[in-house]
């Protein structure tokens, strides 16, 4: 039995620990009132706004992609209705039957009905499964046609990337397709629109550099959704902007001229106006389809265009640089004239070969050409003057008047991998090969081999600069959107015109003499005579043995080890309008292989009558829909392919 006293004390404790919990509850149920009071009261404007945002989703519609034209207006890469059929499986009792019914009217297999139902099992049950796409317009016409006996089944429409022209823009326009993830690793600022399904983006050309013009801006919509994410209505929405539509200063025409006189070949031309810097043609070949690469190019296809030997994926007007052999004569004889170490008149004399630091150089005529002025060196193509020339003014003042000239420095055209050049300096080869410059390399570089390289573009400049004596640039875009694209260049260039004279009456003679080395390609057409130079740039070194024996012909070589063969030129001689350049890759001598295609190139644009550019049609103002002109109907607007 306890005493009283221990009772006593014990009941204390167990009111203190009452006491206590019961505080311990208050504080609790005081806490939770005042947290809901602040989150029901205080914060409830703030929730509320929680609550409609998570119920408000926002939907990007993307915009129509601008359209490319040609100088006259010829479209040349456009958007084509895609026809999509899909089905939602809540708005039909008997899916399996649809699809039976639907298969009647448009070709279905069972083992397409069958993976429409497999992927209708796997999403919710008003989300849309594509059942079919890239139908005709007649098939979508049958399907709507019969609506009343297929529910559920809606025709969507969306668009694709389409190249009407493919041969003769491939090089130039480029081609879309589907957004990467390394293309998204490239930007910093990545735009929403390029996260959406079979968003498509420009790959390469013109449809990589005018990207951000060409795509546009996406109408952004307000929608409410439910608990399931089903799209109850449309609240409002922000209007977007159309991609922009360009206008190329290209010619179709003699695109096209250029391309058929290239077939067969490797090889590339350039012809551009010498006042406005317009580039008419700009033709790679072989050429290749773009449109193969939209929806994805097959491996076989691919492994085709790679494998191919004449690199036909390859731009090689702009990203192909070869030597320029003997069309770098003309920067030669400027540099010359200009630094005073030579007088036109003075004759040189020619033996075939000359001991330079006791090496020996050849002229391409083995029994050499005798006295050699500066008018005959150009029509003859001497080495041997040019040997003398380069050792004269040497390599920083030729390399500089090569930059003068537009040689040795990247153009800047909206166009993929454009290649610099290369004008060779002492200090260059210091940096790059760790070595001092020889003689031998000026001597070289006298006759357009060596170090030197250049472009087909970088040709057409320098020949447009020759003949407009004006600092010409290129231009290959005439708009963007209705923005006109302005010329550049016209500022007259450093260079004395009596000896831009001389060197232009140089390369009439080339053309236009009965010892000229390109007399075969001449312009009989009044008016329209052609001035120009040949070029044929080794890709071999050849042996004292070889040249002991005799130098094997570009005939008797394999493909691969002939020589490029090269010609520029420009006309009418007396009133310059247009610069050439043409490279044929391994195609032996410049006058028998480029010269002939130069001909017919030049020949077909003097004989064009040419009406300036041509009016684009009106810039449409709408997004998602294709630009293409098609017939009307309840057609549900999709997401571009």
């Amino acid at each position: 039995m306890r005493r009283p006293r221990e009772e006593k004390k014990r009941s204390k404790k167990l009111s203190r620990r009452a006491l206590i919990l019961i505080g311990g509850q208050a504080a609790f149920m005081g806490l939770l009132g005042f947290r809901m009071r602040q989150l029901g009261v205080n914060q409830s404007d703030k929730f509320r706004l929680l609550a409609e945002e998570n119920r408000i989703n926002l939907q990007l519609v993307p915009p129509t992609r601008g359209v490319i034209y040609d100088r006259k207006g010829r479209p040349v890469a456009t958007n084509v209705p895609l026809y999509r059929i899909q089905l939602v499986r809540e708005q039909t009792i008997d899916p399996a039957g649809v699809l039976h019914k639907l298969a009647e009217i448009i070709p279905l297999s069972n083992d397409d009905i069958e993976t429409v139902l497999d992927n209708m099992a796997k999403r919710r049950s008003w989300v849309p499964v594509t059942v079919v796409e890239n139908i005709t317009w007649e098939q979508v016409a049958a399907v709507a046609t019969n609506a009343p006996s297929l529910p559920g089944i809606t025709p969507t429409v969306g668009s694709y990337r389409n190249y009407p022209k493919p041969d003769a823009f491939c090089h130039i326009v480029g081609y879309v397709g589907p957004v990467s993830d390394y293309d998204l690793s490239k930007l910093e600022d990545v735009d929403p629109l390029l996260h959406l399904p079979r968003f498509q983006i420009g790959k390469n050309g013109i449809e990589a550099r005018e990207e951000l013009d060409l795509r546009g801006k996406a109408e952004i919509k307000r929608i409410e959704v439910n608990a399931v994410g089903r799209v109850m209505r449309d609240i409002d929405s922000k209007a977007g902007d159309p991609g922009k539509n360009l206008q190329l200063t290209i010619d179709e025409d003699l695109q096209n001229v250029a391309l058929e006189r290239l077939s067969e070949e490797s090889a590339a031309a350039v012809l551009m106006d010498v006042h406005s810097g317009d580039i008419l043609t700009l033709a790679s070949a072989p050429t290749f389809d773009p449109n193969k690469f939209v929806t994805g190019i097959s491996v076989a296809d691919w492994k085709d265009l790679n494998e191919n030997e004449y690199r036909p994926l390859a731009n090689k007007t702009v990203s192909g640089t070869y030597p320029p052999g003997s069309t770098y004569k003309m920067v030669v004889a400027l540099a010359a004239l200009e630094a005073g170490v030579i007088d036109p008149n003075e004759q040189v004399r020619c033996l075939g070969s000359v001991n330079i630091s006791g090496s020996r150089f050849h002229c391409w005529r083995r029994g050499g050409h005798g006295q050699v002025g500066l008018i005959r060196s150009l029509r003859e193509s001497c080495d041997v003057y040019y040997y003398e020339l380069a050792q004269r003014v040497g390599i920083d003042k030729i390399s500089e008047m090569a930059r003068k000239l537009g040689l040795g420095t990247r153009h800047d055209l909206p166009l993929s991998a454009i290649s610099e050049g290369l004008a060779p300096t002492r200090d260059w080869k210091r940096k790059v090969k760790g070595k001092d410059w020889l003689i031998g390399d000026t001597v070289n570089v006298g006759i357009g081999q060596g170090y030197t390289l250049t472009s087909p573009l970088q040709l057409a400049i320098m020949t447009a600069r020759i003949a407009a004596g004006k600092a010409v640039l290129p231009r290959i875009l005439n708009t963007i959107g209705d923005e006109l694209m302005p010329i550049k260049g016209n500022q007259t260039l450093d260079i004395n015109p009596e000896h831009l004279a001389l060197v232009r009456q140089g390369m009439f003679e080339v053309v236009n003499s009965s010892r000229g080395t390109a007399r075969g390609s001449k312009i009989r057409t009044k008016g329209m005579e052609m001035a120009g130079k040949t070029g044929t740039s080794q890709v071999r070194r050849i042996t004292k043995e070889e040249r002991a024996r005799g130098v094997s012909k570009n005939a008797d070589l394999p493909w691969n080890r002939r020589d490029h063969a090269l010609f520029v030129a420009f006309a009418p001689y007396d009133n310059p309008k247009y610069a050439l350049s043409v490279v044929v890759e391994h195609g032996g001598g410049g006058s028998r292989a480029a010269a002939p295609i130069a001909h017919d190139i030049m020949l077909a644009a003097l004989e064009r009558e040419d009406t300036g550019y041509g009016k684009l049609p009106s810039q449409k103002r709408r997004t998602g829909d294709p630009d293409e002109d098609t017939p009307r109907m309840r057609v549900k607007p999709s997401d571009r392919a």
